[in-house]
C-alpha cells in the first residue's frame, strides 16, 4: 500500500505543530549515554528517578471490546490476557532493566552486581498486572543478585491514586478553563479533525470496515464529529463519541504490529510514517484529555509531589516508578516539559515502555539535573534488540533523547539546576493548591450511593483507618504515606 498524500500531509503538519518545541531544545545537551569524559571530571552522578510507561500489553478489555467487532479479520493471538503485559513486554523490559544497570555501573552510581541496603532503592508500580510486571521484569535485569520488592498499595488490577490522573479538585469556572484548553489543542477541533481524518481513511481501509460485522449495524466509518468531554471529581478525563472507537482501534493495531515483528496488518504492507499516522490517532485522543497545563496540574499532582520528594530524599539512589503514557503526558504538561519528537517509533512523544529519566548530578557545590526521554526502537521492540550502554558485538543502545524544560536555561553542559526544577514542581504544585474545590463537584460513581461516606478512595470506596494514598477526607484531599 503507498502512502497517501493526506497522511503526508498530515505528518508534515504534525512536525509544523513541533517545530516550535524542536527549536527550544538545548544544542548542548548530553544524553544519557554521550557523557564525555570532561563531563564526568567536572560531576558525579548522585541518583535516578525513572517514571515508566509499561511495556507492550495486550489490548485493553474494556466495555465490549469493540474494536473486535469492526473487522472481518482474526487480530493477533495475544500471548497474554487483556491489558496485561505480554511475554514480549516482559523480556523488552528485562533487557531496559540490564541496559540501566549497565549505565549506571559506568556511571559509578553503582557497583556491579549491587545489593541494596536499606532505603538506597525503590520500586513502586501502579496495582495494575502490566505496570507491576512491568516493573518486576525490569529490576530482574537492574538488579540480578538482588530480589527486589515492588511496592504496590492495592489488589491486583486496581488502580493506585498516586497513578490514576484524576481530578480531586473541581468546580466549574475551573472545568470551563480545562475544555478552553481541551478545544485549542492541535489548532482547534476543526483542525485536529481535519488532520486526523486521512489516517482514519487508511485504518477502515486496513482493517476493512466496510465488510466488519459491525457494519452490519452501519458502522461502517468511524466518525468524530459528536466529541464531548467530561471532566468529573474523582474521574480520569473523559471522551464520549466515535472517536473512542476509532482510539480503540489505533491502540489495538499499533500493539499488534509490536507483537507480530511484522509492520502488516491483515495483508497490507504499512511503511513505518503510515504507522505513526495511524499512532497518531491515539496521541491526538491522550493529548487532547491529557496534555493540557491546567489540567496536568491537577491530573499529576501526586507524581510530581513524590517524584520531588525523591529528588530530595537522603540516601536514596534510584527510584523507579511505574505507571502509564498519561502519567508521563501529564507530568510532562504540568511541568512544562518540551517532549522532544521521536525518532525510530511509531508513538510521537510517548513510545512503549518510555521512561522519564531524571539524573541527578553534582559538582560538589551544586547540584543539577537533566531529564531525558529513553525508549526502545521499533526494530529493538520487533528484534527483541539485547542493550548495552554502548554499540558492542550484538548489543544497541536505546533511545535516548534530552528534554528540554520551558522557560528554564541549561548551562552549556545541558544542565538544569536542581533549584530551578524544583521551583518549577513548586510552581506546579502551588497550580493546583489554588484550586478552589466546589462540594456540589463531586462525581458519584455509579456503585456509590448517595449517602457515601465522608471518608473515600477516588474509586468511591470507604477508606478505613489503614487505607494510603489519596483520599477525600470531609471534602478535603489528604495524602497517606505509607
Amino acid at each position: 500500500m503507498r502512502l497517501p498524500v493526506a497522511i503526508i500531509n498530515m505528518t508534515n503538519q504534525i512536525k509544523t505543530w513541533m517545530l516550535a518545541a524542536i527549536l527550544l531544545c538545548c544544542s548542548g545537551a548530553q544524553a544519557q549515554t554521550k557523557r564525555s569524559d570532561d563531563f564526568r571530571a567536572k560531576y558525579q552522578l548522585k541518583e535516578v528517578v525513572v517514571m515508566s510507561r509499561h511495556n507492550i500489553r495486550s489490548p485493553l478489555v474494556s466495555g465490549s471490546t469493540a474494536y473486535m467487532r469492526v473487522t472481518p479479520y482474526k487480530w493477533f493471538s495475544w500471548s497474554s490476557p487483556g491489558s496485561q503485559l505480554s511475554l514480549r513486554g516482559g523480556v523488552l523490559e528485562t533487557e531496559m532493566g540490564q541496559f540501566f544497570r549497565k549505565w549506571l555501573v559506568g556511571e559509578g552510581l553503582l557497583p556491579d552486581n549491587y545489593r541494596p541496603e536499606g532505603d538506597e532503592v525503590l520500586f513502586y508500580a501502579n496495582s495494575r498486572q502490566r505496570t507491576f510486571a512491568t516493573a518486576k521484569y525490569f529490576s530482574a535485569g537492574f538488579l540480578p543478585f538482588a530480589n527486589v520488592e515492588i511496592t504496590h498499595k492495592y489488589e491486583e488490577d486496581k488502580m493506585d491514586p498516586m497513578f490514576t490522573p484524576q481530578f480531586t479538585k473541581m468546580n466549574d469556572t475551573y472545568r470551563q478553563r480545562v475544555v478552553a484548553e481541551m478545544n485549542a489543542l492541535h489548532g482547534g477541533p476543526q483542525a485536529w479533525m481535519q488532520s486526523v481524518q486521512p489516517a482514519l481513511t487508511l485504518v477502515e481501509e486496513v482493517i476493512d470496515m466496510a465488510h466488519s460485522p459491525a457494519a452490519l449495524n452501519d458502522t461502517t466509518h468511524f466518525w468524530y464529529d459528536d466529541t464531548q468531554f467530561k471532566l468529573e471529581k474523582g474521574s480520569e478525563p473523559k471522551m464520549s463519541g466515535g472517536y473512542t472507537l476509532a482510539n480503540s482501534v489505533a491502540d489495538a493495531l499499533v500493539l499488534q504490529c509490536y507483537e507480530s515483528e511484522s509492520m502488516t496488518a491483515f495483508g497490507h504492507e504499512l511503511t513505518q510514517e503510515q504507522w505513526r499516522a495511524i499512532c497518531g490517532i491515539k496521541e491526538v485522543y491522550d493529548g487532547l484529555l491529557f496534555t493540557t497545563h491546567s489540567a496536568a496540574v491537577n491530573l499529576a499532582y501526586p507524581l510530581v509531589s513524590r517524584i520531588r520528594e525523591e529528588l530530595h530524599r537522603e540516601g536514596r539512589k534510584f527510584t523507579f516508578l511505574c505507571g502509564h503514557d498519561s502519567n508521563l503526558a501529564s507530568i510532562s504538561a504540568a511541568l512544562r516539559f518540551v517532549l522532544p519528537e521521536t525518532e525510530q517509533a511509531l508513538e510521537l512523544h510517548t513510545p512503549i515502555g518510555s521512561k522519564l529519566v531524571f539524573e541527578k548530578w553534582s559538582n560538589g557545590t551544586e547540584e543539577f539535573v537533566a531529564v531525558n526521554l529513553v525508549y526502545q526502537a521499533v526494530g529493538q521492540l520487533q528484534n527483541r534488540t539485547l542493550l548495552s550502554w554502548a554499540v558492542e558485538d550484538g548489543l544497541q543502545v536505546p533511545q535516548v533523547m534530552p528534554i528540554a524544560i520551558e522557560g528554564l536555561t541549561a548551562n552549556s553542559d545541558g544542565l538544569y539546576r536542581l533549584a530551578d526544577l524544583d521551583a518549577r514542581m513548586t510552581e506546579a504544585m502551588a497550580e493546583y493548591d489554588a484550586i478552589e474545590d466546589e462540594p456540589n463537584s463531586v462525581s458519584v460513581p455509579r456503585n456509590v450511593p448517595v449517602n457515601a461516606p465522608q471518608t473515600y478512595t477516588l474509586d468511591g470506596a470507604q477508606a478505613t483507618n489503614s487505607t494510603r494514598g489519596v483520599i477525600i477526607e470531609h471534602g478535603q484531599k489528604v495524602i497517606r504515606s505509607h
